[in-house]
């Protein structure tokens, strides 16, 4: 992994993938899978209807890294600069040194590793850069794909939180998973 730095945004380089800063150009891609229930089944938002839903949320994934509360990464292939998902760090708690961790990626990309690729390069620069001591992700109970990401990216589950979520006009749970920087090294499976 190779880290670059372009207008103090951090760009990630692997050997399949480069993580980029997301620009407005970018919102096409990014509504064309959150407008699609499967990407949306797990997550926060509904299903996107509009582009301008897409333009909002680039928009507000910069002022949150303008503001130093977050950083998200436009996920893009090698040698093709189109936006296949998105991943990064929230409710970034600079006095207790901990993030969440968030990410998607359109379907026709799931089951390639490419996430797991994407959160080895984001991890570690969250526990070297960023100075985190814990990484956090809450993820649905029957999010299957979520949970063997995060247990293959270093994550532990640590508990059941019932009832944690009030999303979609309605309660749902949520199991935490973390991970420290002084176990994670080498964790990782790629």
């Amino acid at each position: 992994m190779t880290m670059t730095t372009r207008r103090d945004f951090p760009v990630l380089e692997t050997e399949r993938l480069v993580l980029r800063q997301l620009r407005a150009e970018d919102a096409g891609e990014l509504f064309a899978y959150f407008s699609l229930d499967e990407v949306t089944a797990y997550y926060d938002l509904d299903s996107f209807a509009e582009p301008a839903q897409a333009a909002g949320l680039i928009a507000s994934w910069q002022r949150r890294f303008d503001r130093g509360e977050g950083i998200r990464w436009g996920i893009t292939l090698r040698g093709d600069d189109r936006v296949i998902g998105t991943c990064g760090f929230h409710e970034w708690s600079k006095a207790h040194y901990k993030a969440e961790v968030g990410y998607e990626l359109a379907p026709a990309y799931w089951r390639q590793g490419l996430m797991t690729e994407a959160l080895a390069a984001i991890i570690p620069y969250g526990f070297e850069a960023l100075g985190l001591n814990r990484i956090e992700a809450f993820i649905d109970p029957d999010n299957d794909s979520s949970r063997r990401l995060l247990e293959k990216s270093g994550l532990r589950e640590e508990g059941h939180m019932r009832d944690y979520y009030y999303e979609k006009g309605r309660f749902v749970d949520a199991v935490l998973f973390a991970c420290l920087k002084r176990t994670h090294a080498g964790k990782t499976k790629v």
